[in-house]
């Protein structure tokens, strides 16, 4: 599997980026950006909600001509992506576009990457003691992101954020007044998980967000207080106590950090009041009584890409029983 990757500064400028990327690694402009964001250690997915996140993801990004963006790492999440790419994706190159944006100082043999312009042989297989992480081979580009610290995660957070925003602002045509859609997919997660989901549906415009309940910690915290939270949009006291023991458990904190994350939960909250009930859907076939799909009345289910429609609809059919919660906050 031979894979294009680049290693660049955190402040690199996202129109090069992007210029980089279609004119150097021929990579057709997106029609969507799936951003994917969970655990980044590994944790055990059900067969059935893995086998419909694969299927969903692969499905919507080669119908749209979407961009997948992971962390790029061979573990977590972006391991699950991989292999959904291994299992559903098609053999064709152009419609695998699965991007890691990843910080170089926690990649395994980082090192064995260095040259310019030259076909580098990298082995996936790390040391099981080290803190780096190895690279997933069945991503299709990297983005390498240096800022100058070794063994620690964040600097590439500020990047794709960068970047996301940029690709939003392109044209999906160039006749066509509709930007490129971006919508952003959690899975399992840690307690930062919580506050990327609040800072993309705080933003101008807000990022839809789409949760998978039943993969753990951060998803299933927020498809917990989504329902909990449907009727008043707030929690009684005996709730609200027995929330906070939740999180505790869940992330291993303890009360005054567990305190700050339930307020980051309940900010992600405070984003519903534009929120509608999406079985109002056109096709009014859609009967949501466990999984639920919320979206803005301005920016609906119909207004997204066909292929992402598309997949929205089959994520809700496939699961008939209380097992995703598919939520578009924002």
């Amino acid at each position: 599997m031979t894979s294009s990757y680049v290693r660049l500064s955190c402040d690199a400028k996202p129109e090069q980026l992007l210029c980089l990327m279609l004119r150097e690694w021929n990579l057709a402009p997106p029609k969507l950006v799936i951003s994917i964001h969970g655990g980044l250690e590994n944790f055990p997915l059900p067969q059935r909600v893995g086998q419909a996140f694969s299927k969903g993801l692969i499905r919507a990004a080669e119908t749209t001509g979407a961009w997948i963006l992971t962390d790029g790492f061979n573990t977590g999440v972006s391991m699950y992506v991989g292999d959904a790419v291994k299992l559903y994706g098609t053999h064709e190159r152009r419609k695998r576009n699965v991007i890691g944006v990843t910080p170089w100082g926690l990649v395994e043999n980082h090192r064995d990457l260095i040259g310019q312009d030259v076909l580098r042989h990298y082995h996936t297989l790390g040391n099981p003691l080290s803190k780096r992480s190895s690279l997933n081979c069945l991503h299709s580009h990297f983005l390498l992101v240096d800022d100058g610290t070794l063994g620690k995660s964040g600097g590439q957070l500020e990047l794709r954020r960068r970047l996301e925003r940029h690709l939003h602002r392109q044209r999906i045509h160039p006749r066509l007044g509709q930007r490129v859609p971006v919508v952003c997919v959690v899975v399992e997660g840690g307690p930062p998980v919580l506050s990327l989901v609040l800072e993309y549906v705080s933003r101008t415009p807000p990022v839809p967000v789409i949760v998978f309940e039943g993969t753990g910690r951060a998803a299933d915290l927020l498809a917990l207080i989504h329902k909990q939270t449907a009727v008043d949009r707030k929690l009684d006291t005996d709730i609200k106590e027995d929330f906070l023991l939740r999180v505790q458990a869940v992330f291993g904190v303890g009360r005054p950090e567990a305190s700050q994350l339930f307020t980051v939960l309940t900010s992600c909250m405070g984003h519903r009041e534009m929120v509608s009930n999406g079985s109002s859907c056109r096709s009014g076939k859609w009967a949501f009584s466990h999984s639920r799909l919320f979206s803005r009345p301005e920016s609906s289910i119909d207004a997204c890409p066909l292929g992402l429609r598309n997949t929205i609809y089959w994520w809700i059919q496939y699961f008939k029983i209380n097992e995703v919660c598919i939520m578009v906050l924002g």
